[in-house]
């Protein structure tokens, strides 16, 4: 009986290192497979982006160009826009329509005042929808006012599909249209948060905050915000993010993470609805771990200029020294489109596409644009200089031939 113990537990010691062994072979997989994009049944979101936070290059969609309503992820734009338009230190007073604001709200009474600043940060970490509407109004006079100020922004964002209605995303419609935006223009909106606003740094901060205290201008009411972008603490590098969510949306978030040189942007909508409100954070876990293990930083730097290209081109029919003689013009690059960075896939490469004309015809101006050349990734261009003429050349002309004639006369 004991022998027949012994075996017994010899193999389960067996099958226990077996176990082991077995885990320690399928681990790599698991890494392997975050390599390969999450297929779209993976995905609780109805729309869902993974975007280079740097190029603002899409890496992964999931219906990313489908117009839906998008809840307090609206959020993000209406900070911004005060960010850069408004005095943060002003007093902005409760108006009877921002009382009226459903929740979650602060709850503040018409005729209450608050500092601008304290408003952004109540509005971003617990994101009421009171605070959006005093802001807006404190901006742009009224709601309306603000909302075309959101769409105007959105399209020099380059935003494709977006329609803003109310500046805290509450669900709307009117003139057949709805309050909306895509997955990949909300990806883009957060990008130029976050990169290329000059209030970049500001936006970061406030979104970034777990926790902010404030009062009233009176002093007599106190207040305390919690951040509820439960991402900050999900992943290292994670460095901003919106939740969202109405009866229309559904659960919706757009969230930024920074690590080794990469930056990424997931947006999510239509993420789930009660009782899914973690769905949110799954994806967004997935879409980011995809991206970091898929794609590595390219410095663009590093694939030179080819000189040759751009040597001095035969100009016709220009003035010269000499009767005949054959005038060539210099040439020089002058960047117009910067991206220092770009994420790459293995076996992605990047071309160059140089556009410059072979021929010149006097008359020709310095500083004329005779050609392109075209940092390229697919159809996206990354970087991109403008060739100009490096001096004037005059064409040929009467009085030149008269000097021509004068001079070899003498």
């Amino acid at each position: 009986m004991d022998e027949k113990k012994k075996q017994v537990l010899d193999l389960k010691k067996i099958i226990t290192v077996l176990i082991c062994f077995t885990i320690l072979l399928t681990e790599p997989e698991k890494i392997i497979a975050a390599e390969e994009p999450p297929k779209e049944a993976e995905l609780f979101a109805k729309a869902a982006v993974l975007m280079d936070g740097d190029s603002g290059r899409i890496l992964y969609s999931k219906n990313g160009t489908e117009a839906l309503a998008n809840a307090s992820t609206t959020k993000i734009l209406t900070c911004i826009i005060a960010l850069e338009n408004g005095n943060l230190e002003q007093l902005a007073e409760v108006s009877t329509e921002a009382a009226k604001a459903p929740k979650v709200h602060l709850g503040a009474p018409a005729g209450q005042k608050f500092v601008m600043k304290d408003l952004l940060y109540a509005m971003m970490l617990e994101s009421f929808n009171d605070c959006a509407v005093v802001i807006a109004e404190q901006i742009a006079g009224n709601v309306e006012n603000f909302s075309n100020l959101m769409n105007d922004y959105a399209k020099r964002i380059g935003c494709r599909d977006t329609f803003f209605m109310t500046p805290n995303g509450l669900d709307a419609k009117k003139d057949g249209q709805f309050h909306h935006t895509t997955a990949e223009d909300l990806a883009q909106i957060m990008r130029y948060c976050i990169k290329e606003s000059p209030k970049a740094d500001l936006f970061l901060k406030i979104t970034g905050t777990p926790e902010y205290a404030f009062t009233d201008s009176s002093g007599q009411y106190a207040y305390h915000c919690y951040n509820h972008n439960a991402f900050l603490n999900m992943m290292d590098g994670a460095i901003s993010g919106k939740t969202g969510f109405t009866g229309n949306a559904g659960y919706c978030y757009v969230g930024a993470l920074e690590r080794n040189g990469k930056t990424y942007i997931a947006a999510l909508l239509a993420c789930g609805w009660p009782n899914n409100k973690t769905y949110k954070w799954s994806d967004t876990r997935k879409l980011m771990e995809y991206g970091l293990s898929a794609y590595e930083v390219f410095d663009l730097d590093e694939i030179a200029l080819d000189e040759s290209r751009i040597a001095p081109v035969p100009v016709e029919n220009a003035q010269s020294v000499k009767i005949g003689e054959q005038m060539y013009m210099k040439l020089h690059a002058v960047e117009k489109r910067d991206l220092s960075r770009v994420l790459l896939a293995e076996g992605e490469q990047i071309s160059v596409e140089y556009q410059i004309a072979e021929k010149l015809t006097a008359p020709v101006k310095r500083g004329s644009l005779v050609g392109v050349i075209y940092y390229k990734l697919g159809d996206m261009v990354l970087r991109e200089y403008q060739i100009e003429t490096a001096e004037d050349m005059e064409m040929i002309d009467f009085r030149w031939c008269l000097k021509q004639v004068i001079r070899l006369a003498l």
